[in-house]
């Protein structure tokens, strides 16, 4: 039987990517984001058909013979017997009906959940901490931090469901600024050091359940979020911030999702309550 996966913010780069890549090893996902924009922030969150995007090629990426991906091609929806290996599902991540919604349908329609992986995440900042209107301070902190306790709320009760012995993974996407002061972007780092925090109390509540949790941490990724960090910081590019990281690059949103498959197999049993950094050695 194939693993099933709530994947949150996956039309996001790294959401993205983790929706394809556990596609293609062969997952079931519900794939969840927003279908519109906050108006709390001055840039645009939603990109109209890029959940849909993302779930096209998660369903074209799943190996043949496994479910939602024959051999013969697919219907136009990913339909197998009446099922997908990858299937959207509008909503907010900050949202627990929105977020509890989802895991019922992956319930439904899989038969249960194995792995949550909280991967939405916005921006804002570009002035003191103490400057940052409400509403934007808000919005980062209900986001970054709050949705991952929402994800909680409405997936581990899913995840302890299923039988014993039971292999069940609880991912948060943090962040480099979880550990390091990035100035005029307060409200993000306190956001991230928090989810890097919950997730190190969900893992010692979880002890002995076979659920694990833990958080990855990027750094200077290759996304429309680390754009928009540069437009903050009136930077031309975000290229620029590839110079503040050891490795010299920055790094690819499929390097970030695939250090969560990494937390998401058999093999990263014995991790539990980390923050994996895959940050080019921006957090030394």
């Amino acid at each position: 039987m194939s693993p099933v996966a709530l994947v949150t913010g996956a039309a996001g780069a790294i959401g993205g990517r983790t929706v394809v890549a556990l596609a293609r090893a062969g997952w079931q996902v519900v794939a969840l984001d927003r279908p519109d924009d906050d108006d709390r922030l001055p840039y645009a969150v939603a990109v109209p058909g890029r959940l849909e995007a993302v779930v096209a090629e998660a369903v074209a990426a799943a190996p043949p013979g496994r479910p939602g991906r024959p051999a013969a091609p697919p219907a136009v929806d990913g339909a197998v017997d009446g099922e997908a290996a990858v299937v959207a599902w509008p909503g907010d991540a900050a949202h627990l009906d929105a977020v509890a919604g989802a895991v019922a349908e992956a319930e439904r329609r899989y038969g249960g959940l194995d792995a949550v992986v909280v991967a939405a995440g916005v921006i804002a900042g570009g002035v003191p901490s103490w400057e940052l209107p409400v509403e934007q301070e808000a919005a980062v902190l209900e986001v970054d931090l709050a949705a991952v306790l929402v994800a909680a709320r409405a997936g581990v009760p899913a995840l302890l469901r299923r039988p014993v012995p039971r292999r069940g993974r609880f991912v948060a996407v943090a962040s480099a600024a979880a550990v390091r002061g990035l100035p005029m972007l307060g409200a993000y780092c306190a956001a991230k050091a928090g989810v890097v925090g919950f997730v190190r109390a969900l893992a010692v509540e979880l002890g002995g359940t076979g659920v694990t949790a833990n958080a990855v941490s990027p750094g200077s990724t290759d996304t429309p979020l680390l754009a928009e960090s540069a437009r903050l910081y009136g930077i031309e590019g975000a290229a620029v911030f590839a110079g503040q990281q050891p490795l010299g690059r920055l790094v690819e949103p499929g390097e970030v999702a695939a250090a969560i498959g990494f937390l998401l197999s058999d093999d990263a049993a014995a991790v539990t309550g980390a923050n994996l950094a895959v940050d080019g050695g921006l957090s030394l």
